[in-house]
This record gives C-alpha cells, structure tokens and sequence, in this order.
C-alpha cells in the first residue's frame, strides 16, 4: 500500500487511499486524531537504539543494524540493568504521552522535541547523524505502526516530504545529509521504496483538485521549523499531468517557521520574568546570551551550551552580581528543573491562543506558585518581527523568480492560522485572494496525491 509522510518539525501525518473511497485522506493516528506531535521522551536516551533495533521488520537492514550499533546496544542493555528497568517495560513514548512524561518529570528521561530541526546541521560526528537516525527512525516505525492498525494493510511505498531547504548554511550539503537520514530512517521503518516531494508543492496539491478554473497560485507553507514557497500553474488542465516540472515556476524555502516565533515569544516576553532585562550591581545590562540559549530549543549547539558546566559556573557568577538576584535563582532553578522546554511549549500555546484572543494569560505555576505572564496580540505582533519579515521576504522572492503575480494564495501550515501572519501577508502582497487549507494536513495529503501518481 502507498502513502504520503509528512515528517513535520511540530507534527507528523500520513495519508493513504481509502478502501472506501478511494480517495487520499489522512489517517487516523494517536487518540483518534490525523497528527502527532514530532516529540520522543525515552526513559534512558540509550534505550532508543535498542527500540529501533527491535523494530526493524526487514532481516537484511535488521543484521546491518545489529552490527553497525553492537556498542550502543550492548550500552542499552547495561543501562537497563543498573537503572532496573525491566524489558517488558515501556521505555519510549510518543507524541501527545512523550509531553506527558516530560511535563510530569521534566528532570527525568530523555526528552526529544522537534528533531527535524536538528537535521542537515553542520559539524556533527559521525556517532551524532547515527543518533539523529535512530530518533527519526524510532519516530517513523511508531508512526507507520499506528497508521498499519488504523489502516489494516501494510504499507510499503511512500513520498516524503521535504523543505526547500533544511538549514541556511551549506544548504547543498545540509540537504544531502537532511535527506541521507530521512531515506536510511523510512527504509528501517519498513517503507521499500523512498521518494521525496517539496512541502509547498505538496500543500499546492492538495488544493488543486478545489480548483474549477485553472490559476497560478502561490503556496506558503509555514511549518514548524521552515517556510516554504512555491508558484505553481495548477488548475482542470494540470492536475491529471503525471509531469508537472513545468508547472513549478519558482520556489523558495529557509530555516525559520513556526518554532522561531515561539522562541521570539519565548524570549522577549517570558524571559524578563528570569532576569533577561535585569541589571548588574554596577549598572550595566545583564548578559543575554544565557537566556537566548535557553529558550532556543531547536538548536544542537545552543541547548549543548546552556546544560554546559561553564553555563553553570557562568549563572553562579550572574547570580552574585544581579541587582535583583531573585530573578536570576528562578532562572537558575528553571535549568536545573530542565523545565526549558516547557517554557516554550507554553510559548506556542500562546501563540495558538492568541489566534482566537486579543490577549492571553500564561500560568507559570510549575516555575514558581502564582507566577503568571500577559501577553497581547499586539505584543506578539512586535515581537516576531525579526522572523516574519523573513517569511515575507520568502514571498517577495518566489514571485521574482516566477516571474508572475499570482492570482491568488494558498496558505497552509500551523503558524499560518494567526491573524498577524495573515495580516502581514495580506499588506506585503496587496489584493491578492488568500485561500487556507488544512493547516495541519495539506502537505501529508499532497504527497498521497503524489504518491499515487509515482506508484500507482
């Protein structure tokens, strides 16, 4: 059986033909719902090698495996042993149960949040792409698993989809390397064939078939960690083509979405609360890079900085200095809580909130009892400025490329649900109609369509 994967930054989704309908749709996944949160909370980080291990389906891939990851595996078991925990034991959680375990026992386990983020990062050892792998991949057989029970067939074939761009620096290499992981992590998933598609073209075909006359439409896809555009001819007269390369008049994408607003939110608005906007005994501002580092949690290298002993050794010295070093104990406490990524998490829930409401309220109560933070549309309006305006200029670019002005925009992507980001494309492009989709489904059901097409 076929199927369209959206490895998502905040979500994953799968898509399929219906034996009902035969129609594309998304399938049913975790609690009855279409997507799952792109997060893995493992009891011991060791124990998600031996997951992957005892998963993979395929005897070749699965001998491989075993002797490519012989140390780890042997490591796995001896952390099992000094740390009690028994092999009928569930050690790996997914989704909406990995935030649970997480906001249960932040300072407890192992807890991965977005990985896609990390993927085509450069400088990573050897040992550091293995591990990216086996996330991925455990990520991808709990998924295909779950789809496989909703579904009642196996799936084997699938087209997966991919930013323009996974990261801004040596985006040629950062690709390759993005992809290289995705197509070894789906192959030990168990899918026998590996195809790639552009997200925005995805999300585009998945509204084409809405479409009674033919257009040039504009696609913006904000995912969680990369937005995405695409100009492309689509209409009655283009969606049964089997070759549509030249219908795509242009395309562009760069690392920043969704998870970049929420960081802006994050650190501009709750971080004061920590001391960030604080002063020195001897007046001066109080350094801000910890704070950023803290809240930056799609970043490798900036969450390896802020568990740093020198970051520990740094915030002792801070607290001594601090004007008001009660701000800095509760940010030092939050560090040693590991409770940084809830921060965040709250971040984007605001965000989403803030779709609906002029001004929301976060409950900062883990942190710190009656601790609590306002945050207005208009305040989260001034402080994603610095991302949005990448966004935009993402647009700007794409219809450089194509040549044309579209006649209308097609957006899609769980950011794009904000009223300020609608706003802003609204005045940047003028009259132009904009049109939404599925935020959390149109490119896993683009990539059925395409999957179809490929495959069939």
């Amino acid at each position: 059986m076929i199927a369209g994967f959206d490895y998502g930054t905040s979500n994953c989704a799968i898509s399929a033909i219906s034996g009902d309908t035969q129609e594309v749709g998304l399938v049913e996944l975790e609690q009855s719902k279409c997507f799952v949160p792109s997060t893995l909370y493992a009891l011991e980080r060791e124990l998600i090698v031996e997951s992957v291990a005892l998963n993979i389906k395929d005897a070749n891939c699965k001998s491989e495996f075993l002797q490519n990851r012989k140390n780890q595996l042997n490591m796995a078991q001896r952390v099992r042993r000094e740390a009690d925990i028994q092999q009928d034991e569930q050690s790996l959680f997914f989704g909406r149960d990995a935030f649970a375990q997480y906001l249960a026992q932040p300072d407890e386990g192992y807890f991965v949040k977005s990985p896609k983020s990390f993927l085509g990062g450069s400088g990573f050892r050897a040992e550091f792409i293995h591990f990216f792998e086996d996330v991925v991949t455990a990520m991808m057989q709990n998924i295909k698993q779950q789809a496989e029970q909703s579904l009642g067939h196996e799936l084997l074939h699938t087209v997966v989809g991919r930013p323009v761009n996974f990261q801004g620096i040596n985006a040629d290499n950062a690709n390759r390397q993005a992809l290289d992981i995705l197509t070894t992590s789906a192959k030990r998933a168990g899918f026998k064939s590996v195809e790639f598609l552009y997200e925005p073209i995805a999300a585009g075909l998945a509204f084409e078939s809405r479409l009674e006359d033919d257009k040039t439409v504009l696609v913006v896809d904000i995912g969680g960690g990369t937005s995405d555009c695409a100009m492309v001819r689509m209409g009655p007269n283009y969606r049964n083509k089997l070759d549509r390369s030249a219908d795509f008049l242009g395309h562009t994408g760069e690392r920043v979405g969704g998870n970049d607003l929420d960081i802006q939110l994050a650190g501009k608005n709750l971080m004061p609360l920590f001391g960030m906007e604080s002063s020195l005994k001897n007046g001066l501002p109080m350094p801000t890079q910890v704070f950023w580092d803290a809240v930056t949690t799609n970043d490798v290298s900036a969450q390896a900085s802020f568990n740093s002993l020198q970051t520990q050794v740094h915030l002792e010295q801070m607290y001594r200095d601090a004007k008001e070093p009660n701000l800095l104990e509760r940010f030092i406490n939050l560090r040693e809580e590991k409770q940084n990524f809830h921060l965040v998490r709250d971040a984007e829930q605001c965000k989403i909130a803030l779709s609906d409401n002029l001004i929301h309220t976060l409950d900062l109560d883990y942190v710190e009892s009656g601790l609590t933070c306002d945050v207005s549309r208009d305040s989260y309006a001034d402080r994603i400025q610095p991302p949005l305006t990448k966004m935009l200029n993402l647009m700007e670019d794409v219809v450089k490329q194509a040549g044309v002005q579209p006649d209308l925009v097609f957006v899609t992507g769980g950011s794009a649900q904000s009223p300020v980001i609608r706003e802003a494309i609204a005045q940047r492009l003028g009259q132009v109609e904009i049109l939404d989709g599925d935020h959390f489904g149109s490119v896993a059901a683009g990539l059925g369509v395409w999957a179809n097409k490929i495959y069939a």
